[in-house]
């Protein structure tokens, strides 16, 4: 089996080295030979590319790929897919959290005949706010991008050939590998892993970065937002036909009774506050549309090194 290992790299120039030997030794004991690694570094600040540069002078079957900008980890995992040639392609990250020695759990179930396998942790060793990111996230996914419950999803997995290939159809300029994976097969299992503490230093998602990650996959692989807004509107159309009639029967019942402003001004502003948010939403689908349509790239790369595409 020919094995492609993709690594989006940022701010692991004291890491990698150390994920990456310990990729080699477990292909070893496995006596697997025919596997590339492809590290994709996402024009980290630090000296990851040039560690990635000294790791492609002593191996040969290492790939390295430089961003002329941060593009952010989906698009770095693209970038990867497009220069991976193996049977099969295993995602990890680059900071030793996610076991690359239990590489063949994963493999094993794929040999099982199953498509995509994500790596499950029983024990997370992420921050309590990645955590809780990753809680919102699982039920976002499951409600937006009908994703089975009993699924978990992480950044540790290894998908078929024809699955990488189907993802890299995709030349939108908002990636989201989830999505891509979702809705190209469902049949799709977890194996259990060990998930490690972190090395050093912490992750490199942020509210905000976690958030456009979120608006990527659910505006482009669902027009579910859409619709809610639409029953939101529809709902809030009939509760103000029903406070109508209740306001016009009560005058009719009672002559002397005065409708406060009060309760006016707080109509206005739901109503108010209900059409910004639908044309922001329609506005974020229309932003988008035009970015695209622009030819808005996924990601660029400035360099590349042990790639010979003849030989590919």
């Amino acid at each position: 089996m020919n094995i492609s290992f993709v690594i989006p790299c940022y701010r692991s120039e004291h890491t990698l080295e150390k994920v990456v030997a310990e990729i080699k030794t477990k292909m070893a004991e496995m006596g697997e030979s025919s596997y590339e690694i492809i590290l994709v570094n996402d024009c980290s600040p630090d000296g990851t590319f040039a560690v990635i540069r000294k790791l492609c002078s002593e191996n040969k079957n290492i790939i390295g790929v430089d961003h002329a900008k941060n593009f952010g980890q989906h698009a770095a995992l693209m970038a990867g897919f497009s220069f991976a040639s193996g049977d099969v392609v295993v995602c990890l990250d680059d900071d030793g959290q996610t076991p690359a020695d239990e590489v063949d759990k994963l493999l094993a179930k794929i040999d099982e005949g199953y498509d995509v396998v994500y790596a499950q942790y029983d024990h997370k060793r992420h921050s309590g706010f990645r955590n809780w990111g990753s809680r919102l996230n699982k039920k976002m996914t499951e409600l937006m991008l009908n994703k089975p419950k009993e699924l978990y999803v992480s950044s540790y997995f290894a998908a078929r050939r024809f699955v990488v290939d189907e993802m890299l159809n995709y030349k939108g300029a908002y990636p989201y590998v989830i999505g891509l994976v979702l809705r190209t097969t469902k049949n799709i299992c977890n194996v259990s892993v060990n998930h490690r503490e972190r090395i050093e230093g912490t992750s490199g998602y942020t509210i905000s970065k976690l958030i456009a990650l979120w608006m990527n996959g659910f505006t482009s692989f669902s027009i579910l937002p859409l619709r809610i807004a639409t029953y939101l509107g529809t709902f809030t159309a009939f509760a103000g036909f029903v406070y109508a009639i209740y306001a016009i029967v009560s005058k009719f019942v009672n002559p002397d009774r005065l409708l406060g402003w009060s309760s006016l001004i707080s109509v206005m502003l739901i109503l108010g506050g209900l059409i910004l948010l639908t044309l922001g939403l329609i506005g974020e689908y229309v932003g988008r549309i035009f970015i695209s349509l622009n030819n808005s790239p996924q990601y660029v790369i400035k360099n590349i090194i042990n790639y010979d595409e003849e030989e590919k």
